[in-house]
């Protein structure tokens, strides 16, 4: 213990005298403790033995690192359905222009093969338009979708269906979801949608492009054909208390309306608010996110082992938080973490993959390489 308070000493005396842009000194020496009450159950799922590749599910973490997935497996016991998965590598997540990068030039890289600018989404360095893993699998006559838990302006899914160079002109962004070529759209932001400065009704916009705009999820879970935009909520989707298993539900609807077409499809599923609680420095609600994505992985990978055609690739856009594990206790579901920053850190960050083709997943590699063995796979 002392030697720890004299380390936390001297790293706020270097922090005073050195300033270091994102690193928070209130949070640096503070531990905060989280026991999971409540454990959930795991199974652990075999993959099919096929070898055909007909869908892909990418499933992004925003803000999720190999700290938050040990840290979520301990508060649970020791269990994960993460562990299921027959792959794991490293992804460097470095974006053009800085090397700690943000949520929009990190999935850019992840949905079209190209690093761009930090703050960017969905185009190159000089702000031009690029085609993303939603496009090419569209061209080739699959279906397509995504599904998250924050507002669609966000940089994550603006990432594979939107173009700016800004991730901050929010109704611009918006705005293109109209033209982009997607079957499947579950997520928060309708207030963009119908109450913007152009006057503009996105949502009888999609309608009028043959869009089923289910408002709630009760009204959602009614459709079983067709090509659906939801988006229940204002701004993003409530806490994992209020929402329960709602990403997992929002997907497994997704995959099975885009599943209907024999071509195939390719979908992206976000645990978005994983990156919230890690900039708020947030342990309970970090860990009720990443808990909630793990079991979302749990019924992809059931489905895709029934399926036995499907790969499924889990991973993160970069790191927030700067989360530590410094103790716990596995047995009683107990961690104590500390966090070193509000904002984003510059590790690399886990790839998972589950199904057919999951060993090419397996290495350390640029994040671009994400969408380059994924197009590959599907001879996109």
């Amino acid at each position: 213990m002392k030697k720890f308070v004299n380390n936390c000493i001297c790293i706020a005396f270097l922090s005073a005298m050195l300033p270091f842009n994102g690193f928070s000194q209130q949070n640096e020496c503070k531990e905060q403790t989280y026991v999971m009450k409540n454990p959930y159950e795991v199974n652990r799922i075999k993959p099919s033995q096929g070898k055909k590749i007909k869908n892909v599910i990418l499933m992004i973490g925003d803000g999720m690192s190999l700290m938050h997935v040990y840290s979520a497996w301990t508060a649970n016991r020791g269990k994960l359905f993460l562990e299921s998965s027959q792959a794991v590598g490293l992804s460097a997540t470095y974006c053009a222009d800085r090397l700690i990068t943000d949520s929009g030039a990190a999935g850019t890289a992840m949905a079209t093969g190209q690093k761009t600018n930090y703050h960017s989404v969905g185009v190159d360095t000089l702000g031009r338009p690029l085609p993303s893993l939603i496009n090419f699998a569209a061209d080739q006559g699959k279906s397509t979708g995504v599904v998250v838990t924050c507002r669609l302006w966000d940089a994550t899914p603006a990432d594979f269906c939107c173009h700016n160079k800004d991730r901050d002109k929010e109704e611009e962004i918006v705005a293109d979801y109209v033209n982009a070529p997607l079957d499947y759209v579950f997520g928060g932001g309708a207030r963009l949608f119908e109450q913007r400065a152009d006057g503009r009704n996105l949502f009888k916009e999609l309608a009028d492009k043959g869009f089923q705009i289910p408002r709630s999820w009760d009204e959602l879970s009614q459709i079983h054909q067709g090509k659906v935009f939801a988006v229940p909520y204002q701004v993003d989707t409530p806490l994992p208390a209020e929402r329960g298993d709602l990403l997992a539900r929002a997907s497994l609807k997704g995959i099975e309306l885009l599943n209907k077409n024999d071509k195939g499809f390719f979908m992206m599923i976000e645990g978005s608010q994983i990156d919230d609680y890690g900039h708020s420095n947030q342990l309970d609600l970090l860990m009720q996110e990443v808990h909630d994505f793990d079991r979302t992985i749990g019924a992809v990978y059931n489905w895709a082992a029934n399926d036995g055609e499907t790969l499924v690739v889990v991973t993160a856009d970069h790191e927030t938080g700067g989360l530590t594990l410094v103790n716990g206790d596995l047995k009683k579901g107990e961690i104590v973490c500390s966090f070193s920053t509000d904002e984003h850190s510059g590790v690399m960050v886990p790839v998972y993959a589950f199904g057919p083709g999951s060993e090419q997943f397996t290495g350390i590699y640029d994040n671009t390489d994400i969408f380059k063995k994924i197009k590959k796979l599907l001879n996109l």
